[in-house]
């Protein structure tokens, strides 16, 4: 008998094929590029980066950027805009089972590239070793810069403290930071 938390853990277990739904977020006056892996589940859902309830990514940032928690997507944007911050994804495509990272596979890779371009970027930084080992394999190369790797801020990542990531991430508002 196949009961509800059954087929929920089989969905769960279940390779799919992903692909980024919305679009990155920068402007002509970006100067810094946070770059995730692949929307997780619950980002798909929401249609905006980190949406999981329980990853730190918002908490970290606000607290970096001595802003308030933003709750809402145009607030989230409001602010890393004004801190002249984009923000996207390694990846345009991949086959992923649920959000693990380390199932990732049949990559597609976005073009980081050519966003920088229409940016002011110097300075890349990575959420996670999965979206820093795909930058250095997929995109390093074409855009001629080295990227920072930061802790990842998913809930999966729980052992390391709030604190220890807000002493990584002070490193994107530094204006004098290298790669």
């Amino acid at each position: 008998m196949v009961t509800k938390k059954t087929q929920s853990r089989t969905a769960k277990n279940t390779r799919t094929r992903v692909t980024h739904e919305f679009p990155a977020l920068f402007d002509a006056n970006s100067e810094v590029l946070l770059l995730g892996s692949i929307p997780s589940p619950k980002s798909r859902e929401q249609g905006f980066y980190y949406g999981h309830p329980q990853n730190r990514f918002w908490k970290v940032l606000a607290s970096v950027l001595s802003e308030p928690l933003p709750a809402t997507i145009d607030e989230k944007k409001t602010m890393l805009l004004k801190h002249h911050i984009a923000l996207w994804d390694v990846l345009d495509s991949c086959t992923i089972i649920g959000a693990s990272d380390t199932s990732i596979e049949d990559v597609v890779p976005n073009d980081i590239a050519s966003l920088i371009t229409k940016t002011k970027i110097k300075r890349i930084f990575c959420t996670g070793a999965t979206a820093h080992k795909l930058y250095e394999k997929y995109c390093e190369k074409a855009t001629g810069m080295k990227a920072v790797k930061l802790p990842s801020t998913s809930p999966a990542n729980c052992a390391v403290k709030f604190e220890t990531l807000v002493e990584a991430y002070e490193d994107i508002r530094r204006k004098d930071a290298t790669t």
